[in-house]
C-alpha cells in the first residue's frame, strides 16, 4: 500500500488491494480479448442452457462475424446496436463488433418502439444484432432509423442443431415468446457467421481513445441518453474490478476454473464490465442467466456448478428469495 497522505480513501482498501493498475498495458479491448483467446482457447468461457462455449469457439465465432460485419461496408468506428438478453451471441457480437472496428451500442431489449427509434437515431446505429424474441418492436420503428443491416438471432442458435431446433420451437410455439414480425433482408445469426467463414477479417488500427461503448441512461431525467466509453475507459475499469476482486479470488483452487454466475443483464454497464469481461481477463466461466426471474429454471442452471462470483446490484434483495428454494 502505498502513502495515503494525498488519498486517504486507500486507507479503506482491503489487504492486499494495489493502489494503482496500470491500464497502459492493452492498446484497446481487442488487445485484451486476443490475449483470452490465445491463453485460454481450451477454457469454457460461456454456459448456457447445460451448453458449454470455449474461449477457442468464441474466438472462431466472433472472428466470423466480424469479418461479415466488415463484408457490409460500414466505416470504422460506425455503430452497431445489440438488443439481446443474456444469450451466448451477446458476448461474440461484443467481441466481433469491437474486433471489426465498430462501436457497441447496448440496447434494452424490453424497449418501447419509441424508445428503440430515439436510441437508434440518437446513436446512428448503421446495423443491429437483436434476438427475434423482441424484433416485432424493431419492426414498428427500424424504417425512421438508420439502421440499414440487421441480423436476427434465435435463443438455440448455439446449442447444437438438435437441442437448438427443440429450445427455438419451445421458445417460439409453446411458450409464444416471438410475436410475429416482419424484417425483409434481415440475416440470421449462423447464416452471418458462416457467411463471415469465407470472407477475412482486417485488423482495424484500433487506439486507447477511441470509442468502444455508447453506453445509454435509464433516461430518468428526460430521454434516454449516451455516455461514451473509450477503449481505455473500460480497459480500466475491468483491471480495478480485477484489483479489488483479487485478495479473494487468489484463494480459488488452483485446480479450479474461476466461475461467476452473470445474471445482471449484459446490456448494463456493471454486468458488461465485471460480468463479462472481467471473466475474459481473468481466464473465466461465465454462466449465462437469460431470465433470472425465473428462479427455478436459475437454480436447475447453476446445480452442478462451483460458483466463485455472483455480481448482484443487491445481494440482499435477492439472497432470501433464493436460500427459501433451496
Amino acid at each position: 500500500m502505498s502513502d495515503t497522505s494525498d488519498r486517504p480513501w486507500l486507507t479503506a482498501y482491503s489487504p492486499g488491494v494495489p493502489a494503482d493498475i496500470d491500464p497502459s498495458q492493452y492498446a484497446s479491448l481487442v488487445q485484451l480479448m486476443d490475449e483470452s483467446f490465445q491463453k485460454y482457447a481450451s477454457r469454457t468461457a460461456y454456459t448456457f442452457m447445460g451448453k458449454q462455449i470455449s474461449y477457442g469457439q468464441t474466438d472462431s465465432l466472433s472472428r466470423a462475424l466480424a469479418a461479415y460485419l466488415q463484408g457490409l461496408g460500414l466505416a470504422k468506428g460506425d455503430r452497431i446496436a445489440i438488443m439481446m438478453p443474456n444469450v451466448p451471441q451477446y458476448p461474440v457480437a461484443v467481441a466481433a463488433i469491437l474486433r471489426a472496428g465498430y462501436v457497441v451500442v447496448n440496447v434494452n431489449p424490453l424497449y418501447t418502439p419509441r424508445e428503440l427509434e430515439h436510441q437508434l437515431k440518437d446513436s446512428g446505429a448503421k446495423a443491429i444484432v437483436i434476438i427475434e424474441n423482441f424484433a416485432g418492436t424493431l419492426a414498428q420503428c427500424v424504417a425512421a432509423t438508420p439502421v440499414k443491416h440487421i441480423v436476427l438471432c434465435a435463443m438455440g442458435d448455439q446449442l447444437g442443431l438438435l437441442k437448438g431446433a427443440l429450445v427455438n420451437y419451445v421458445v417460439r410455439n409453446v411458450k409464444k415468446m416471438v410475436p410475429p414480425f416482419n424484417l425483409p433482408g434481415a440475416v440470421r445469426f449462423n447464416e452471418a457467421v458462416a457467411q463471415g467463414t469465407r470472407g477475412n477479417l482486417k485488423k482495424p488500427d484500433i487506439k486507447p481513445d477511441d470509442v468502444a461503448v455508447l453506453q445509454y441512461t435509464g433516461g430518468t431525467t428526460g430521454v434516454s441518453k449516451g455516455a461514451v466509453l473509450l477503449h481505455r475507459n473500460i480497459i480500466a475499469n475491468v483491471l480495478q474490478s480485477e484489483a479489488f476482486n483479487q485478495p479473494v479470488m487468489d484463494k480459488v483452487p488452483a485446480s479450479e476454473q474461476p466461475t461467476s454466475v452473470c445474471a445482471l443483464p449484459l446490456y448494463h454497464i456493471f454486468a458488461f464490465t465485471v460480468g463479462m469481461m472481467l471473466s475474459m481477463r481473468t481466464g473465466g466461466k461465465l454462466i449465462l442467466i437469460p431470465n433470472p426471474r425465473d428462479l427455478a429454471g436459475v437454480l436447475k442452471e447453476l446445480s452442478g456448478e462451483t460458483i466463485h462470483s455472483l455480481p448482484p446490484v443487491r445481494i440482499d434483495s435477492i439472497m432470501p428469495t433464493v436460500k427459501a428454494k433451496m
